[in-house]
């Protein structure tokens, strides 16, 4: 939310610099995001005399000014503006300068053949209003050369951000509350005589849907003029990023920013009949303010009269019913709307506004007729006109929220001892009423206060957030206890062990197009899809980690990067029994371009294959404790995948613990990819617990005190067989004597039949007791071959 310090000073009366409150600000727990100082963005700018004006020798809409800025020569200046004239005093942007409406930088320049060293502004041009038929005109006494910054005077803009259970600082007014609580100045509240009224009200008022709308009170003002607003509520209305309008809407939208208050200014001429808070009925439309058609429900309340609706309740008014230039009759709405069909009717529509925030976090109930009273004076003040008396339809809620309240909570909860003195003190500057026994009466547009706990927060925020020391929590003696779960230290061995492996971590969103989603949501029973997404293209709850590497691979290959190494540890939502949400742990692996550059060694550049994205799911199965000796690697790695160049890696024939290979081309296409990538998924969520809730530990390492024999076999296969499958056939033909095996060597040629292939496994063999004899030696290799044969293998000599 943003304003002036000069709006700010309306409610509070103080000497504060803007420093100052900005700091008062953060410690009562309204941060402050920014403070614009508008010296800063005038800087460059200054009052400035007319001397000449001649018409442009090449234009027939252009002048040449002669311009006094108050020292040196006078400076020559191309303007358009058909209101400059000589003797005219206005406002001059010297060269450099930076327009601050479309930050251009002014410099000296020929417009046309004419040399011109600056510029006279408007008023859109300053930021100033949306007035840009000529320049700004000043009064024939303001000084020549003074700062335009310095002549107009400028107040600090700050931009605190609004936390969604502080709905009563929606309005300047309630920041100044706060700031004079923690002892900034003293709170003026800003109200009106009552006004009564001078006739009866010619427009029936009622509320249809008291759940919806329990409060709707409104007025009629006849003979108004609806002009331009007032320079100060206009300047105002800027500082808080409103663009004034006319003088009617701007009312209505100071009440809002000032009061945290919204209302609304219906054209009474084109209201028919009975005005009423209702439900719509389903498939009822509304064009709104916004020039958007919007279809309804019977969930959503709605204002109306005979015709139709009128007016998203709470949201966003109808534009055939708005008030406009000719406007001269109008009906003031101002009325309480329950926060959660509010809520819920914007979420379904898919409509934010101003007005829609402050009604779902709640607005103060009992603001209806100082509310209304204060548009009233306003309005007849500005626009002129005479006021009906008042309708009041419903009533709001009226039940305070008591609670009893123990002041030594404060020191116990929050950490720092506050007097109980300071601590009334506090409340009733808040308007929190406290009976001797410190039972706590919280004010109603409170809607924050619900238990002794946020008692705490008040005080204590008043008191100053920057007051608690940081204390450490107790310790225990003796050595710490780890606080991790098994599932979190698994997940930092396999961060640790991907980025060890050389790949970069990245963080991508968990909801992605819907068009994504579906082509990795085969075989995962359906997509959650959100209702009211942030955008279409987070709309779905990501079934798999690849599409978000993937379009993290797409932006640096287009930006010019040769190759990408990725990972990403994170969740997959799926659909699981009876569509209830199944989250998977899983890390995500894509490997895209060039896995090594050319180079005169080793000549053109290689790029990725299938066996580097099983390399990774394998090493990362390790880390996450999988028994990776134990693993079969079998297809079905997914229609997403090249059908030739994936696999599965399985822990029996039904777990599948990962999969990984070249992505399909019509993957990569679907995403945009040029060029081959591979990946590779790792479900963390699959790998089985060890036995009695072991912990993952190394094995204490003991360096063998003989030396390892290696040897080497070559076996005939089917060209069909997996290789995989004959290496742990091999490992498992003598594990008291096997410690490794590694294929070394896979040839098809001459010498090798068809339809076959020779594989060459190098085995390592750790004697434990004695070294081997070639007894030894010869009875492992014959249950080596025993071993390979059962798969159809036979050893080639």
């Amino acid at each position: 939310m943003k304003f002036s310090l000069d709006w700010l000073k309306v409610f509070l009366e103080t000497e504060a610099s803007a420093a100052e409150i900005a700091a008062a600000l953060n410690r009562v727990g309204l941060e402050v995001e920014g403070v614009e100082d508008p010296v800063e963005k005038l800087a460059g700018f200054r009052v400035a005399e007319v001397l000449t004006a001649a018409r442009h020798p090449n234009a027939d809409k252009l002048q040449v000014l002669t311009v006094n800025t108050g020292e040196g020569e006078p400076l020559q200046v191309v303007c358009g503006a058909p209101n400059a004239r000589a003797g005219m005093k206005g406002v001059f942007g010297m060269a450099g300068a930076i327009v601050p409406a479309n930050g251009m930088q002014l410099r000296k320049s020929a417009i046309r053949g004419v040399e011109s060293n600056g510029m006279m502004c408007s008023v859109r041009e300053l930021q100033l209003g949306d007035d840009h038929e000529g320049i700004i005109e000043l009064p024939p006494d303001a000084p020549v050369g003074t700062a335009f910054a310095d002549y107009r005077g400028t107040s600090a803009v700050f931009d605190v951000a609004i936390t969604p259970n502080r709905p009563d600082c929606m309005g300047v007014e309630g920041i100044a509350r706060d700031l004079a609580a923690a002892g900034l100045g003293t709170f003026k509240p800003y109200r009106v005589e009552p006004i009564t009224g001078n006739f009866a009200c010619p427009v029936e008022i009622r509320t249809d849907d008291p759940e919806g709308c329990s409060a709707f009170y409104g007025r009629v003002i006849r003979g108004v003029t609806n002009g331009a607003s007032p320079e100060w509520m206009q300047q105002r209305l800027i500082s808080a990023g409103q663009r004034p309008i006319s003088a009617l809407v701007d009312i209505t939208n100071y009440l809002m920013l000032a009061f945290g208050r919204p209302a609304h200014a219906y054209d009474l001429a084109q209201l028919k009949g009975a005005v009423v808070a209702r439900r719509a009925t389903d498939g009822e439309q509304v064009l709104a303010l916004n020039e958007k058609t919007y279809t309804l429900d019977s969930s959503m309340t709605v204002i109306a009269d005979d015709s139709g609706v009128h007016d998203i309740a709470g949201i966003m008014g109808g534009e055939h019913s708005g008030v406009a230039a000719g406007t001269t009759d109008v009906l003031l709405e101002i009325a309480y709307f329950d926060p959660e069909r509010i809520g819920t009717t914007g979420r379904k529509l898919g409509l934010a506004s101003d007005a829609r925030t402050r009604f779902e976090r709640g607005v103060d109930p009992v603001f209806l007729d100082e509310g209304l009273d204060l548009l009233t004076a306003m309005i007849l003040r500005i626009c002129g006109g005479e006021a009906s008396q008042v309708v009041r339809a419903g009533a709001p809620p009226s039940t305070p929220t008591v609670i009893d309240y123990d002041p030594g909570l404060a020191e116990r909860l929050g950490g720092i001892a506050i007097s109980e003195e300071e601590q009334r003190r506090t409340l009733a500057a808040l308007d929190f009423r406290v009976s001797p026994d410190w039972r706590v009466t919280a004010p109603l547009r409170r809607h924050d206060i619900e238990g002794p706990a946020d008692i705490v927060e008040e005080v204590v925020r008043i008191h100053g957030l920057d007051s608690v020391e940081s204390v450490p929590l107790p310790r225990a003696d003796g050595v710490t206890r780890p606080t991790a779960t098994p599932e979190q230290a698994t997940e930092r061995r396999v961060r640790r062990a991907a980025a060890a492996r050389g790949l970069n971590e990245a963080v991508t969103w968990s909801f992605i197009p819907e068009a994504n989603a579906d082509h990795f949501a085969e075989g995962n029973g359906g997509l959650w899809l959100l209702d009211n997404p942030i955008s279409e293209d987070m709309k779905a709850m990501r079934p798999s980690l690849i599409p978000g590497l993937l379009a993290a691979a797409k932006r640096n290959l287009d930006r010019g990067a040769d190759g990408v190494r990725l990972f990403e540890l994170g969740r997959r939502y799926l659909r699981g029994d009876a569509g209830r949400s199944d989250e998977r742990r899983t890390v995500g692996v894509l490997l895209a371009g060039e896995k090594t550059a050319r180079g005169w060694a080793s000549g053109k550049a290689r790029a990725f294959d299938a066996f580097d994205a099983k390399a990774e799911a394998l090493a990362l199965l390790e880390a996450a404790g999988a028994p990776v000796g134990n693993l079969q690697v079998l297809d079905e790695a997914g229609a997403q995948f090249h059908p030739g160049q994936s696999a599965t890696l399985r822990l029996g024939p039904k777990t599948v613990l990962a999969r990984f290979g070249a992505l399909h081309p019509k993957t990569l296409a679907a995403f945009d990819i040029e060029g081959p990538a591979v990946a590779a998924e790792v479900f963390l969520d699959s790998i089985p617990a060890k036995k009695g809730g072991a912990a993952f530990a190394r094995s204490p390492y003991a360096p063998p005190a003989l030396q390892a024999v290696k040897r080497d076999f070559a076996f005939l296969v089917d060209a069909a067989l997996p290789a995989g499958e004959l290496l742990r056939a091999v490992k498992g033909a003598d594990k008291a004597n096997i410690v490794d095996a590694r294929i070394f060597d896979d040839f098809r040629g001459q010498g090798v039949p068809g339809g076959k292939k020779s594989l060459a496994i190098e085995v390592t063999l750790q004697p434990s007791e004695k070294s081997y004899t070639d007894e030894n030696l010869k009875a492992i290799s014959e249950r080596i071959v025993a071993a390979a044969t059962k798969l159809g293998a036979e050893l080639r000599y």
